[in-house]
C-alpha cells in the first residue's frame, strides 16, 4: 500500500511544531519587520541550569553518548551532574577559573563536553577551536593568531599525543594542559579531576560563557562573545517552536568548535534534557560508513546533517531496507544547514520514507550565523521545499531593508552576541542605528507579498560582481538555480568571472558518482539552464567540476552551511583561471 501512494499525497508525519505566528510592520520605502511574538521560556539563563534540573528529573536518562569499540560509552544525566561539579571543583584548585578562556583543543567527546559545562558553570570562558588547528600537519599559525585573540588561561585536549603538534606550539607554551588521554609529563589527567571536591555553579547570565570563532573576509578569525543569556534563550526560543514534551534523541557529527554544533546541537541537547549520540562519521565517501553504522544502532527522532551527508544518505535509504525501516521508524523531522541540498535528494528521501512507513517526514532547515545564537530563523511548520530559511524564531525581529535590488537581513533578539572579544569598535559597527545585527546577507519571501510562507536565501550582498561590460552578476540567485538545474551531480559552485565577459562555475561534486557521470548531468543541466536565463550576467559559459569537495578547516563553508565564495574563488584562484584560459584546457565546459 505504501509502494503505491504518490510521495506527494502522503501526508506528514506530526514533527510536534507549535502554531506558526508572524507580526509584519511595513515601513516607508518597501523595509519591514517581521517579528515572532510567540512566548519563550526564561526559566534558564545560564547554561549549567538546565542539567541541574534534569540531572534531578531524569537523573537516569542518557545525555551523551560516544562509541567505545562495538558498543557505546555512555554518561546519565546524573552522572554528568557529579563529574560536572567535580571538574569545577579541580578548575578553582587549579587557578585557571577567570576571565581568560579555557582553550578546547579537541573533537566532540564526552570529556570535552562535561569539561566545557564545568568551565562556564564557573564563569571561565570555553573556547573551542578547530581540530584542525591542532593535529599532525596542522598549519600552527592559525593556531597562534587564534590564541593570539582569545589569550586562553589553560588547554584541554582530549589526546596529549594526537595533539601533540599543537600542544608544542610556542603560543601554548607555558599554560596548564588537562588531558583526556596520553597526558604528557606535566599535563593533568583528567581522571584525577573527577576526583576532586565538588563545586556548585557560579556563574551569572551575563558572563561570558563561550567563545567561537568565526572567520572574515581576510580569514583571520574574531572571537564571538556567547555570553549564558545568549546561549540560554536561543535554546529556549528553539524549544518554544515545538509544542514537544519529549526530549529529543540525535545523532551528530558537527563540530562543537562551531556554532552549529556547539549551540543549536548540543547545548539545546542539555536544554532539553535529551540525548545525544556522538557521531565521529564525516560527509565523505570514505567516513560516512560510521554514521551509516550509528544510524543502525539509534533510531533518532530528529537527524540534523549537512547536504553532503543527506545525499550520501540519500544512496544508502535507496538500497538498504533496514537502514531505511530502522530511520523511519521514529523520526519526526529532518533538518539541513544551508541553501545546497537539492530538491532532487529531498524528493528520494521522502520517497523512501513513503515507500517504508507510508508519511513523509518535515524536512526544515535554519539560518543564523555564530553572531545570531546561531539560530535567529528557521522552519517550524510541516514542509518538503527545499531552499527555506523560514521565519523568524520566537522572541525574533528581522528587518529587511532593500539594498541594489535586495533585501537586506538583520536580525535583533536576545541571542545575539554583544560584540567581539576586545574588538569594540568591530563591534559597534556590526549593528545598525535599531540595533539591528547586520548580516550581510540578503534574503527573499517564497510567495511575494505573502510573508507566512517564509524565506528563502538570497545571496551574500557582497558576493555579487560585475563583469568587463559593466553587467551586474547576482551570485546567489545565479548558484541556487544553476545547482537546482544540475541536480544530484554537485553538491554546490562558486559563481566567478568578475572582470570576465562571461559567468563561469566551479563545482564540487558529488563523491558517490564517477567523474564522467557527473560531467554529463553538467552539460545537460546547465545547457537546459541557459536556454531558460538571458544575458552575459544571467548564462553560464564555462564550468569546471573540481577534484575535492570544499574544505571546512580552510572556511570555504561558513557556519551557516553556504560556500564562502569570495575565501572560495581566491583559494581556487588557480582552478579560475584555468575555467577563463583560451583557448580553454580540455576539463573545462564551454557553453558560449
Amino acid at each position: 500500500m505504501h509502494a503505491e501512494l504518490r510521495t506527494a499525497d502522503a501526508p506528514f508525519r506530526d514533527p510536534r511544531y507549535a502554531p506558526r505566528r508572524l507580526e509584519v510592520e511595513q515601513r516607508p520605502g518597501g523595509e519591514m519587520v517581521l517579528t515572532n511574538p510567540t512566548p519563550y521560556s526564561t526559566a534558564y539563563l545560564t547554561t549549567t541550569a538546565p542539567l541541574a534540573r534534569w540531572a534531578t528529573e531524569a537523573p537516569d536518562r542518557i545525555w551523551l553518548a560516544e562509541r567505545s569499540g562495538e558498543g557505546w560509552r555512555t554518561v546519565t544525566f546524573a552522572e554528568a551532574w557529579q563529574r560536572i561539579a567535580a571538574l569545577a571543583g579541580c578548575l578553582r584548585e587549579l587557578g585557571v577559573v577567570g576571565e581568560r578562556p579555557l582553550l578546547i583543543l579537541a573533537r566532540n567527546t564526552i570529556d570535552h563536553a562535561l569539561i566545557a559545562y564545568a568551565a562556564m558553570g564557573q564563569g571561565l570562558p570555553v573556547a573551542p577551536v578547530s581540530p584542525q588547528y591542532g593535529l599532525p600537519g596542522a598549519n600552527l599559525a592559525r593556531l597562534a593568531h587564534a590564541c593570539q585573540v582569545l589569550n586562553p588561561a589553560a588547554v584541554f585536549t582530549e589526546d596529549a599525543a594526537l595533539f601533540a603538534e599543537g600542544l608544542g606550539a610556542d603560543v601554548l607554551a607555558g599554560l596548564p594542559v588537562i588531558a583526556s588521554a596520553n597526558p604528557r609529563p606535566g599535563d593533568v589527567d583528567i581522571q584525577q579531576l573527577y576526583r576532586a571536591n565538588p563545586t556548585p555553579p557560579a556563574a551569572t547570565p551575563d558572563q561570558h560563557a563561550k567563545y567561537l570563532l568565526t572567520s572574515g573576509s581576510t580569514g583571520l578569525p574574531k572571537a564571538v562573545i556567547c555570553t549564558h543569556r545568549n546561549m540560554s534563550l536561543n535554546a529556549a526560543q528553539l524549544t518554544a517552536c515545538f509544542d514537544d514534551p519529549d526530549p529529543p534523541v540525535m545523532v551528530h557529527s558537527a563540530p562543537w568548535s562551531h556554532s552549529l554544533g556547539a549551540n543549536a546541537i548540543l547545548n539545546w541537547s542539555a536544554y532539553r534534557g535529551g540525548t545525544l549520540y556522538i557521531d565521529a562519521g564525516q560527509p565523505t565517501a570514505a567516513r560516512f560508513g560510521e554514521t551509516l553504522r550509528n544510524l543502525k544502532d539509534v533510531a533518532p527522532t530528529y537527524q540534523n546533517m549537512v547536504p553532503a551527508a543527506w545525499m550520501l544518505f540519500a544512496d544508502a535509504l535507496e538500497r538498504d531496507e533496514a537502514l531505511a525501516r530502522h530511520f523511519f521508524s521514529r523520526v519526526r523531522l529532518m533538518q539541513y544547514g544551508g541553501a545546497a541540498l537539492g530538491q532532487a535528494t529531498a524528493d528520494r528521501i521522502q520517497a523512501v520514507a513513503v515507500r517504508t512507513v507510508g508519511e513523509r517526514i518535515s524536512f526544515g532547515s535554519g539560518y543564523g550565523a555564530t553572531e545570531t545564537g546561531p539560530t535567529a530563523c528557521n522552519v517550524h511548520w510541516p514542509n518538503a521545499r527545499m531552499g527555506m530559511i523560514g521565519l523568524p524564531l520566537p522572541g525574533t525581529s528581522v528587518r529587511l531593508v532593500p539594498e541594489a535590488g535586495k533585501l537586506d537581513f538583520r536580525v535583533k533578539g536576545p541571542q545575539v552576541t554583544p560584540g567581539y572579544l576586545g574588538q569594540p569598535e568591530r563591534s559597534a559597527a556590526a549593528f545598525d542605528e535599531e540595533g539591528f545585527y547586520r548580516l550581510g546577507d540578503a534574503a527573499r519571501f517564497v510567495e511575494p507579498g505573502n510573508p507566512q510562507a517564509g524565506m528563502v536565501f538570497d545571496g551574500r550582498l557582497s558576493e555579487n560582481f560585475k563583469l568587463v561590460s559593466g553587467t551586474f552578476v547576482t551570485v546567489g540567485d545565479l548558484r541556487i538555480r544553476a545547482i537546482g538545474a544540475i541536480g544530484d551531480a554537485v553538491t554546490d559552485a562558486v559563481v566567478c568571472g568578475e572582470g570576465q565577459a562571461h559567468v563561469g562555475l566551479l563545482l564540487y561534486p558529488n563523491p558517490t558518482m564517477d567523474r564522467a557521470e557527473i560531467e554529463a548531468a553538467v552539460r545537460r543541466g546547465l545547457t537546459a539552464f541557459n536556454a531558460g536565463s538571458k544575458g552575459a550576467g544571467g548564462q553560464i559559459a564555462r564550468a569546471l567540476v573540481l577534484p575535492d569537495p570544499p574544505d571546512a578547516a580552510a572556511g570555504e563553508i561558513t557556519d551557516k552551511g553556504y560556500i564562502a565564495q569570495s575565501l572560495a574563488r581566491t583559494r581556487r584562484a588557480a582552478d579560475a583561471a584555468r575555467l577563463f584560459a583560451d583557448p580553454a584546457p580540455p576539463d573545462v565546459m564551454v557553453f558560449a
